[in-house]
């Protein structure tokens, strides 16, 4: 029987994920000693190599393996004006509503978007019936076209989009507020309909630059990497004479004072963006919108995760700056969220900035011998929801054969954190030297770990809790003929081989470059 999760089951499911990350090294909340600080996480060292592999993986993709890309380190702290000039001190606002009952605060367009998906998931729950029942018979392209409740929920679904996007668009608060109530949302904490009119809220952290303070001295962390690649457009092109198109990437932190920050590490107030902004002759801006759409799900689907993992959401709601938007949402433990951003911005910011800084930020286009300001299209991912991505879609409790369980992370090989482990099954006999003589051989291209602590099942079981693909054991057999048996985190299987294969053995499996070339990442 196919189960379709309830929100219990998901909540509990994203409640083990965090326990787990804590227990291994991956996550830990920020200031624990003194009771943490709310929405902040600091990386453990496991979860510190996880995240500089996604870099790595991102970074390799979209600079490396494109002639036109190039990528930078800006500053967090800008000029003030700059903020002024991409609209965040003005228009950087999140719609809010407080439940009165439990004091708790929400994003009003995030409760209507869970309510969406809660009828959404009934579709989703009547196709999974018919699978059930007509078995291979099943047409679910002609279901969804057809079937009576399906087509009136998706009616209900576009009203209400429709509805939301109109006050959120043009600033009907009340609208918003009077959708909340005619669609009988209650808090998810005190389950009640007793809500506080809608507010809008800025979102930008500021602070005082230098020791006086003062309106003059006010300075803002950035909301967005985005502008420290704009304001830096001319320096990069003509520094790196790049021609259009070309695009600009950069991996950094910004800052968000998100009042309603939840679910783990998916929206938190400190976090990292991985973004390139991609400048194109105006007019052309549509063709490399979907050229990155299908570049940026190609990178996700190399990962080998689910094909139902991933889905495009067209924006509702555009900002202030773009014609087009989509995201590409993954199925998180609490459901389908945004996972990365691909945003056609017109010519805004760099008008934006010419505007307001005076200086002339024009491209000069020797093929069409004209200059004008280029369009951008923008690729925009969040580093730590691409690790929680990766985090719950590779953790899995498992019952083996013998009814006896595990918990591995089936982390792809590329973005695992420790490569192989190597162990020797006893701690003498020169056993130990043995294997510190494999690592060393290893260690300049894979990150290795040494393990010695335990009987050797329970540091298999141990390895596969933290996502290690491969385990290698040195017995007294390998000081005789020079071979090892090498286990494979996701089959189990165990292979003798002789430790002259191992590098290649464990490169065929972990290599970014394979990973790359998958699904025409490259």
């Amino acid at each position: 029987m196919l189960k379709i999760p309830t929100m219990s089951a998901q909540e509990d499911n994203l409640k083990d994920i965090i326990g787990h990350a804590k227990e291994y090294g991956f996550v830990f909340p920020s200031s624990e000693i003194y009771d943490g600080l709310s929405a902040t996480y600091d990386y453990g060292q496991l979860g510190a190599e996880l995240k500089n592999n996604i870099k790595t993986y991102w970074w390799k993709a979209m600079v490396h393996m494109h002639e036109n890309i190039v990528g930078i380190d800006a500053a967090i702290f800008m000029e003030p004006t700059t903020w002024k000039a991409s609209g965040h001190v003005d228009a950087f606002n999140d719609p809010l509503i407080d439940n009165k009952d439990s004091k708790k605060r929400y994003r009003a367009d995030v409760l209507i978007e869970d309510h969406i998906e809660k009828i959404n998931q009934k579709n989703e729950k009547d196709v999974a019936k018919g699978k059930k029942r007509f078995g291979d018979d099943f047409d679910e392209k002609q279901f969804r076209e057809t079937n009576p409740n399906i087509l009136r929920r998706l009616k209900e679904i576009k009203a209400i989009e429709s509805r939301m996007k109109d006050a959120l668009d043009n600033e009907k608060l009340d609208d918003l507020k009077a959708l909340i109530d005619e669609l009988g949302i209650v808090c998810p904490v005190s389950g009640s309909k007793n809500w506080t009119e809608v507010k809008q809220f800025n979102l930008m952290f500021a602070t005082e630059l230098g020791s006086v303070s003062g309106e003059s001295a006010k300075i803002y962390l950035r909301p967005e990497t985005a502008q420290g690649i704009f304001v830096n457009f001319l320096n990069v092109q003509k520094s790196g004479r790049l021609k259009i198109p070309f695009g600009i990437a950069q991996i950094g932190k910004a800052f968000r004072n998100e009042i309603v920050a939840r679910q783990f590490i998916f929206r938190m107030r400190e976090f990292e963006q991985m973004e390139m902004q991609f400048f194109v002759r105006p007019g052309e801006e549509m063709k490399w919108y979907e050229y990155w759409k299908d570049f940026r799900i190609n990178w996700h689907k190399a990962l080998g995760f689910e094909e139902g993992s991933y889905r495009f959401h067209d924006h509702i709601k555009l900002a202030h700056y773009a014609n087009a938007a989509a995201d590409i949402e993954f199925k998180f433990p609490m459901g389908f969220k945004e996972l990365e951003g691909i945003h056609s911005r017109t010519d805004f910011d760099l008008k934006q900035h010419e505007e307001y800084s005076g200086k002339k930020l024009r491209y000069f286009d020797p093929e069409i011998n004209e200059s004008y300001v280029p369009y951008v299209v923008e690729t925009s991912i969040g580093l730590d929801r691409m690790f929680l991505a990766v985090l719950s879609e590779s953790y899995k409790e498992e019952t083996l054969e013998d009814g006896s369980t595990r918990t591995v992370l089936s982390i792809p090989p590329a973005l695992a954190p420790y490569k192989v482990a190597v162990m020797p099954l006893t701690k003498k006999d020169g056993l130990p030297e043995k294997a510190r003589e494999i690592i060393d051989e290893l260690k300049i291209d894979f990150n290795c770990q040494y393990d010695e602590k335990d009987s050797i099942g329970k540091r298999y079981r141990r390895q596969d809790a933290i996502g290690t693909p491969y385990a290698v054991t040195v017995d007294h057999q390998t000081l005789e003929d020079n071979t090892v048996t090498i286990r494979d985190r996701d089959t189990m299987e165990q292979e003798r081989v002789a430790i002259s294969a191992l590098h290649k053995i464990i490169d065929n499996k972990v290599s970014m470059r394979k990973l790359l070339m998958k699904e025409k990442v490259v």
